[in-house]
């Protein structure tokens, strides 16, 4: 019998989000030295608004629209078969070579790492990148992989048990990070 969610603690609300990436979007651009062959590419599903917030911050303070992909992982994971026997597929729409570039890949929640390590064989399979540096909103820990973030909006220490959920309003209806017990 699975353990109910019944318990909800709101971490982090619409403006610790705003300031957040804000941060990370400095940050991006100051470990590249600009914004020079740099491209932003968000994970399906809340990644994809993470980025496209990444890139109107920068272009904010820097001028010029840094582009932005969408990147679908689907059929890279390696739970696929425990997930559902026909997996929805949704589009990649990155309409930009991505070889030779700074790629910031963009995601809600780094936890065991498996999702970035899909999105590393995706993004692979579609160039040679210069450089793959990742961008998350919460660092949870239990990793099962070695995988780091290069950029964290929030480290937040969890249990297994507990689940961390992103709202944005793009997706959601609202901006918080909430902690379900």
């Amino acid at each position: 019998m699975e353990k109910e969610l019944n318990l909800k603690k709101k971490i982090v609300d619409a403006d610790g989000i705003r300031r957040a990436l804000t941060r990370i979007a400095h940050e991006i651009v100051e470990r590249n030295r600009g914004i020079e062959d740099l491209v932003i590419i968000g994970i399906r599903t809340r990644g994809v608004p993470l980025a496209r917030r990444l890139a109107e911050k920068i272009r904010e303070f820097e001028g010029v629209e840094v582009p932005v992909g969408i990147l679908d992982i689907t059929l890279y994971r390696d739970d696929l078969s425990m997930i559902a026997q026909q997996p929805i597929v949704h589009s990649t729409e990155i309409p930009f070579d991505i070889s030779g570039k700074k790629v910031v890949l963009v995601d809600d929640v780094l936890y065991t790492g498996r999702t970035v390590r899909a999105a590393l064989d995706a993004l692979t399979d579609l160039g040679r990148p210069r450089v793959i540096q990742l961008a998350i909103l919460v660092d949870r820990g239990h990793r099962e992989l070695p995988i780091r973030a290069d950029f964290v909006g929030k480290n937040l220490p969890t249990s297994r048990d507990e689940v961390v959920s992103v709202n944005l309003v793009e997706v959601d209806g609202e901006d918080s990070i909430l902690l379900l017990n």
